[in-house]
């Protein structure tokens, strides 16, 4: 009989602290949908404490969400705990997650304790969150370069305060796979209370390694592992959650657990989060990236098409891959384009937003003839700013390129309501377009990535721009798709500067598991 292993998702959490990945509430809620479809067992929502919108869109995902547990992280203080326990409140199922640091160096010089008042604020720190809810994770940062006895001590304390999941990050990717599954063995078979909780994971990828040691912590004992979509993170990132999720299960044979996750839904929350967050999949990524079940290979191509498995360990549409599905033409009417939204998981929140929506899509239709899935989503993505917090709107756009003649471009914005028109000049058509946003704009905003991806096959395909801007230690990630690359920039370079305009500084937690 084999055991569960919980999947923990932080997408929504540590996921976005990868920079530029901040998401709106509104995509925060998107990814949610995604992940309680795919069947995820805990959704880490955010870090309620960070700033009001952090809280403002854990409850929201609280309230949404009923078959997965969402969870809030929180220091090991109390105004931390107080403030999740308050976000995760609608919640049908609600964890509170708190940490605190437990290596000798971040005890020392970040944290300023000593190891008896780091013990002592972790057990009040489980009576607080036990406040608010009976499911209480608590976390040893750094637990990867923390001495095992005060491991041992620490947790043996806080699972008599009421901890119902022990984690143990590491933290800073360090750990190798066999050091790694070595201290979850000994913290399982030396803590006290050990078989009364459920023992966790959670692995950077600093080293390459995240997946392994989580892997090999899985085969010493533990039953939970914390991952995000595509391993998106801080630095290298965290677990990737398709590939734990794949390996537990194409490996049947030596790993004795099973998980609830629906795997035809790993894709498409791939490529759902790529597009919120900007963060491209790598072709050759395993699981989810576009060469993963592809063969160049003369000699692969021949053991395929003979019997599959000479060269495929998995089927791909078991996680998802199929082809672009035809959908929709500009003969569709409005209830066809709403059902298919549904059937992607698309939820507007309005009539109003629905109508916006359908309406970008016949214009969408008068130039491309053929609508694909991806093209609705890039499409509802498009709709994800309201209109509260667009104080930037592209209004009217003209670009002259010519060869031999240097690229010019004029643009009308709506400002606040006002209108304001400027042009430019540029090396190309895109940066003369950027120059006369900004001569409307001034943002003082520096521009740190602009990339470029198609959204389907085809020459009339629509074009994804991300761009990255960063002010004021802020750094966002603007999105735009439309057949004319010109004005998919334009959208891409608006949306992060309205980004930018509502945004609100967070806090700077004390760490990160």
């Amino acid at each position: 009989m084999k055991q569960q292993l919980i999947i923990f998702d932080t997408t929504l959490r540590d996921g976005e602290q990868s920079p530029g990945a901040s998401m709106t509430k509104e995509e925060k809620l998107r990814v949610a949908r995604q992940l309680e479809r795919m069947r995820v067992d805990v959704i880490e929502a955010g870090f309620a404490a960070a700033s009001p919108g952090d809280f403002d869109a854990i409850h929201a995902i609280a309230e949404a969400i009923k078959d997965s547990t969402v969870c809030s992280l929180a220091r090991a203080n109390e105004n931390d705990i107080r403030r999740a326990g308050e976000a995760i409140k609608p919640a049908a199922r609600g964890r509170i997650h708190t940490f605190i640091a437990t290596s000798p160096i971040h005890m020392e010089k970040k944290l300023r304790m000593t190891p008896d008042q780091v013990v002592e604020q972790a057990v009040k720190a489980i009576g607080w969150a036990r406040e608010y809810t009976n499911d209480v994770e608590f976390s040893a940062e750094d637990a990867g370069r923390s001495e095992i006895d005060f491991l041992c001590r620490i947790f043996e304390a806080v699972i008599k305060a009421g901890a119902t999941t022990i984690n143990v990050p590491d933290t800073v990717g360090y750990n190798l796979p066999s050091q790694f599954a070595e201290t979850i063995r000994q913290l399982i078979e030396r803590v006290p209370g050990a078989d009364k909780v459920v023992w966790s994971v959670h692995c950077h990828n600093d080293l390459g390694l995240a997946v392994a040691n989580s892997l090999a912590a899985v085969l010493a004992g533990a039953r939970q592992v914390e991952c995000t979509i595509n391993g998106l993170g801080e630095r290298a990132g965290n677990a990737s959650l398709e590939e734990v999720v794949m390996a537990t299960r194409t490996r049947a044979d030596i790993f004795p657990v099973e998980t609830r996750v629906d795997t035809t839904q790993i894709v498409p929350a791939s490529k759902l989060v790529s597009q919120i967050t900007g963060y491209p999949v790598q072709p050759n990524k395993a699981i989810v990236g576009a060469n993963a079940f592809a063969h160049e290979s003369g000699i692969h191509q021949d053991g395929v098409l003979k019997h599959r498995e000479t060269y495929e360990i998995m089927r791909a549409e078991d996680v998802g891959w199929s082809q672009n599905k035809l959908v929709l033409g500009k003969h569709s009417g409005r209830n066809a384009f709403k059902t298919r939204l549904a059937e992607l998981g698309i939820d507007l929140p309005s009539e109003e937003a629905l109508n916006a929506a359908f309406a970008r899509f016949k214009e969408l239709a008068d130039k491309k003839h053929e609508i694909f899935d991806e093209d609705l989503q890039a499409l509802v993505s498009d709709e994800t700013v309201t209109p509260e917090q667009e104080h930037y709107k592209l209004v009217y756009s003209q670009v002259c390129s010519e060869t031999g003649e240097i690229p010019e471009s004029a643009v009308t914005l709506a400002v606040g309501g006002a209108e304001h028109k400027a042009a430019s000049s540029g090396s190309g058509p895109v940066d003369a377009t950027f120059k006369a946003i900004e001569k409307i704009a001034a943002s003082g905003a520096e521009q740190l990535l602009y990339s470029v991806n198609a959204i389907t096959t085809g020459t009339d395909a629509q074009g994804e721009v991300t761009v990255r801007l960063a002010k004021g230690g802020r750094i966002v990630n603007g999105q735009g798709a439309d057949t004319d690359i010109v004005i998919a920039s334009a959208k891409a370079y608006l949306n992060a500067l309205n980004k930018l305009h509502s945004s609100l500084e967070k806090l700077n937690p004390q760490g990160d598991i």
